[in-house]
């Protein structure tokens, strides 16, 4: 099995599921034509064990619960694959609801490093997200630092980075809590941080594409982000400075 150093973790925030609501499978499908060759037709026990599922749609369908969607991966422990959705019962910026998360991994190798951009756009636009990012897993524990409160008190981030407001003190859940490695803003969450300004956004642009709905995919750097880098922490800490609305750091 993958191990957890090795993957790209995607994670996109949305409103709550509602009832009959066609995401769910807007999501799966999505991820499927994105990935070349994948097939989430499998589900595991309590024990772990692989279940095959013949008739895939129709079981999410009918084992949505509590507004979630159940885990789903491929059948191939060499280059797994996941995919699950649950609500949050905690709101994205004060005083807003409930929300709809959307959890996958990819292995950190040459087709998902590839595949990346597309994967997070389908899962981003099939669960109608307000944002998410990709980013490699040890990249992910560092940046969720920037959050995380200390014995001491506010959280002391690593390397440099930005202290980060939780969500309960920022101001729309249309604003981004984090950055990522590659991130989706939906239309309405670049309009909230100011992308794009064409004179600022020229390096971001490069590596950004605009999606259906208006939203767009921002790669930080073109490889998967290291903070080890220092060009790729740069590009971190440069984005944070170009984009103080992220992580609710801008005056009120």
């Amino acid at each position: 099995m993958t191990s957890s150093q090795n993957e790209l973790g995607i994670i996109v925030y949305a409103l709550p599921l509602v009832l009959d609501d066609a995401r769910p499978l807007a999501i799966i499908h999505g991820m499927e034509r994105a990935l070349p060759g994948l097939r989430l037709g499998w589900t595991t026990s309590e024990k772990e064990d692989l279940i095959a599922l013949p008739h895939r749609d129709e079981w999410v369908a009918a084992n949505r619960t509590d507004g979630a969607f159940p885990f789903l991966c491929n059948d191939d422990d060499n280059h797994l694959v996941t995919i699950a959705g649950w609500e949050n019962p905690n709101g994205l910026a004060a005083g807003s609801p409930p929300h709809f998360e959307v959890h996958a991994d990819l292995p950190l190798d040459a087709v998902g490093i590839a595949a990346a951009a597309d994967v997070l756009e389908a899962v981003a636009e099939g669960a109608h997200a307000f944002w998410g990012h990709a980013t490699p897993f040890n990249a992910g524990v560092e940046i969720a630092l920037q959050t995380s409160p200390t014995l001491q008190g506010p959280p002391s981030p690593p390397r440099g980075l930005p202290a980060l407001k939780l969500p309960e003190k920022i101001r729309s859940p249309e604003i981004p809590h984090r950055l990522g490695w590659l991130n989706y803003w939906s239309a309405a969450a670049a309009r909230t941080i100011g992308f794009p300004d064409p004179a600022r956004d020229a390096d971001l642009l490069s590596r950004s594409r605009r999606t259906a709905t208006g939203g767009w995919v921002v790669g930080l750097t073109h490889e998967p982000l290291d903070l080890d880098n220092p060009a790729h922490l740069d590009a971190l800490k440069r984005a944070y400075e170009r984009f103080p609305e992220i992580g609710g750091r801008s005056a009120p």
